[in-house]
């Protein structure tokens, strides 16, 4: 029996089959051998909210740890590269770009990050755009935990992505 699920999107219910599960149930890992080859592109992006006194510390470089958004952008451009050796289905890509935009926010005390990657393959690179925001806000974290206890992550989502089967796909912030 595959594995199937209800999803409901935009007032319609359908049923999707889970590819991750074979007809008797197990984890395996899809076969993509038989899909084209296209330029393949994933955004996504989350945020980190912390203490005022603690952007102010980044932003001024008066943080004892360094340059915490450019050790964050050096950690994500890393995680991307490393995503199928931690995501137990997730295929190895050679990955063509990532991008990594931190942007700071004094009015909301936060810090935006907006990741892009790309690639030339056959299956899409969403999951290493999660993978570069999760790591990249984690790394601020790290570097700010011993002045900022009560840093929080969050909306990390994927935004958009286009290439391949199923062609473009962008996040609907009204559905969510």
């Amino acid at each position: 029996m595959s594995a199937q699920f209800v999803e409901f999107s935009g007032g319609i219910l359908f049923m999707s089959r889970l590819t991750h599960f074979n007809q008797a149930g197990e984890a395996h890992m899809v076969d993509v051998g038989h899909k084209k080859v296209t330029h393949r592109v994933a955004v996504a992006s989350g945020s980190i909210h912390m203490q005022p006194q603690t952007l102010i510390a980044i932003l001024q470089g008066t943080h004892q740890k360094g340059d915490v958004l450019g050790i964050a952008r050096i950690a994500g451009i890393m995680a991307a590269k490393q995503t199928a050796q931690l995501i137990p289905l997730c295929h190895p890509l050679p990955l063509t770009r990532v991008d990594i935009d931190l942007q700071p926010d004094e009015q909301h005390s936060s810090v935006l990050c907006t990741v892009t990657t790309e690639t030339q393959h056959v299956t899409g690179v969403e999951m290493e755009a999660l993978m570069a925001v999760q790591i990249a806000l984690l790394t601020i974290y790290d570097m700010c935990k011993a002045i900022d206890k009560m840093m929080v992550i969050d909306q990390v989502r994927l935004m958009e992505k286009r290439g391949g089967k199923s062609g473009d796909w962008v996040l609907d912030e009204t559905a969510c």
